[in-house]
């Protein structure tokens, strides 16, 4: 049997190749370090970490649905609205005495419902997202004023909010070992595990396919600096309260989309109607039905965004969701989303809103005012965006 041949990458190629992951990568860690500083050190506490994640989960969540949105060459403006408008019905959900997990198996219904009625319009009413979403963004947030009838809606007890601000060695009534609480430590060995697993899993099968890989130095090297992340992020919930929930329901949403979008026929079919629709129409894809697809994608993850946003004010505000779809469109673009579709994935879009949130919480943490954070997000935005047309220009691309 003849050996398998080992085609490698150099490191200027593969530096090329991924500059838009690397970059966003480097961003964040640059901003952590200049805040260092002007913060006296705050923003490397525990406590910190913490909150980062409890304030901004909404935002990643979001983030993940509109990446996806985006890709197809789409938008969605009303998800703040629909937040606002889910997040009321949940509320009054719970409060009828149903419990916790039927609540947030009723919000994540209504959102793929929301998402289904505008998918409906966008991909088979050929409609622009952006007209149907808009309509989506007065309509809900009407619905929102006429169910609530402009006052908020208080809940019963502090079980709801415990998906937004309870930690798992809480609700679990783990004791803190030393000078950590377990269960981040243990969630964080596990995570290791299943990502070295699926790295070595996945080069094995690009080899034995004749794809091009890193070297190993830098396939090693790259291991070695995300379980370096992991660990470290770990640390910081374990010195604190433990491991937030919501963290823990971020991470296994990262990783299902993660794993829709690079390894299942359905992300393959999303990234080709969003480079070339024409093209993938022809080539035999549903591209309507993958369009209201990812809409449903989109409403399911609204739904889970408004319990965590509900949860986190303690109560549901008939204006609540204000600019979360701009958060949401600039943690995807910062996190190196193509303005023209077709490029785009969820761990660069987390790392967007991470970098979004850290320049928020820095801010915050230096007692600025949130009329700086506009006008700093305004300019990141912008440039981020800038970045990808130059980018795009200098590859011949558009």
């Amino acid at each position: 049997m003849d050996k398998k041949t080992i085609h490698t990458s150099d490191f200027k190629t593969l530096v090329k190749n991924n500059i838009r992951n690397y970059s966003m990568f480097i961003m964040l860690a640059l901003i952590m370090i200049i805040f260092a500083p002007l913060t006296n050190g705050n923003n490397w506490s525990p406590r910190n970490f913490t909150n980062i994640f409890f304030q901004y989960s909404y935002v990643l969540i979001l983030a993940v649905g509109m990446v996806m949105v985006i890709i197809v060459q789409g938008i969605d403006l009303s998800v703040g609205s629909v937040c606002a408008f889910i997040g009321a019905l949940s509320a009054m959900v719970y409060n009828s005495g149903v419990g916790m997990t039927a609540t947030l198996i009723a919000a994540l219904i209504m959102g793929a419902i929301v998402g289904a009625y505008q998918g409906a319009w966008v991909a088979y009413g050929k409609m622009p997202s952006f007209i149907v979403t808009l309509s989506g963004m007065l309509l809900f947030r009407g619905l929102t004023y006429i169910v609530t009838k402009v006052n908020p809606v208080s809940l019963k007890d502090t079980g709801y909010s415990l998906l937004a601000t309870g930690t798992l060695d809480e609700v679990l009534n783990l004791k803190k070992i030393g000078h950590y609480y377990p269960a981040a430590i243990i969630v964080a060995i596990l995570l290791l595990l299943l990502f070295i697993f699926s790295e070595l899993f996945t080069r094995r099968k690009k080899i034995a396919n004749e794809f091009e890989v890193a070297p190993f130095v830098l396939f090693i090297t790259k291991l070695v600096l995300i379980s370096l992340l992991i660990l470290g992020l770990a640390d910081r919930f374990a010195r604190y309260r433990g491991l937030p929930i919501v963290a823990l329901v971020l991470g296994i949403t990262v990783f299902i989309f993660h794993f829709i979008m690079n390894n299942t026929v359905l992300g393959r079919y999303i990234y080709a109607v969003g480079g070339n629709p024409r093209s993938a129409k022809l080539s035999g894809i549903n591209s309507e039905l993958i369009i209201f697809i990812v809409f449903c994608f989109m409403g399911t993850l609204t739904g889970l965004a408004a319990v965590v946003s509900t949860g986190y004010m303690n109560s549901a505000l008939p204006q609540a969701g204000n600019l979360f779809e701009l958060d949401a469109i600039g943690a995807c673009y910062i996190g190196g989303v193509s303005a023209g579709g077709g490029i785009g994935s969820v761990v660069g879009v987390i790392v967007g809103g991470l970098v979004m949130g850290s320049i928020n919480n820095g801010m915050s943490l230096m007692n600025l005012g949130t009329h700086y954070q506009y006008v700093v997000k305004a300019m990141i935005l912008l440039l981020a965006v800038f970045y990808d047309v130059y980018t795009r220009r200098k590859a011949g691309l558009g």
